[in-house]
């Protein structure tokens, strides 16, 4: 059992028997009043996303996840498909639990893949991925008083908002957590 004061972001617990993972925690205090926790999180079993409250002082049960360095493959009507590189041994991921994150899968691509109970429930991805630009307009010249921007389209089909000096062909860092451009590669 684990304090909720200790719940943080991407945090794994029990509770009513389903496993969640925190999403986003915050903590209030009003006067001389007991401290309240409130905790956004994802059922990583069905995949829907809760506001969860609880005061100072409950406790929830904790569980581990394990993580386990896979390979993506393949996408099909409603599964994720990742390959362990060293056993070759395939599992399954529903895509619709991935929500977001299915978006940034490129095939090929090493990522960790969370199990509880032997049972692979979502991924893990890291906070910032390359990607090739496929599609974008031609910058403009003298147009750069400002923090100027233009849409471009990614080669996973992502599409975010790129500086002016970006062109077809370069390698972008995209940031996982928001889907906004951080440098050239």
């Amino acid at each position: 059992m684990i304090n909720v004061n200790q719940l943080r972001n991407g945090v794994a617990f029990e509770s009513d028997g389903q496993p969640f993972i925190v999403l986003k925690y915050e903590f209030t205090k009003m006067g001389r009043g007991t401290g309240n926790i409130k905790a956004k999180v994802r059922n990583l079993e069905t995949g829907a996303v809760v506001t969860k409250s609880y005061t100072t002082g409950n406790k929830v049960q904790d569980i581990k996840l394990n993580k386990k360095k896979m390979q993506y493959l393949y996408r099909d009507k409603e599964n994720s498909v990742f390959m362990d590189p060293v056993s070759f041994e395939q599992v399954e991921v529903k895509t619709s639990l991935l929500h977001d994150q299915a978006k940034y899968l490129l095939d090929g691509m090493e990522l960790d893949v969370l199990f509880w109970d032997e049972r692979a429930l979502t991924i893990e991805l890291p906070v910032k991925l390359d990607y090739g630009v496929k599609e974008t307009d031609p910058g403009e010249k003298g147009n750069s008083a400002a923090k100027v921007t233009k849409p471009a389209i990614l080669s996973n089909g992502l599409q975010v908002k790129v500086p002016l000096f970006v062109n077809i062909g370069d390698k972008v860092r995209i940031d996982t957590r928001n889907s906004e451009y951080v440098e050239r590669v």
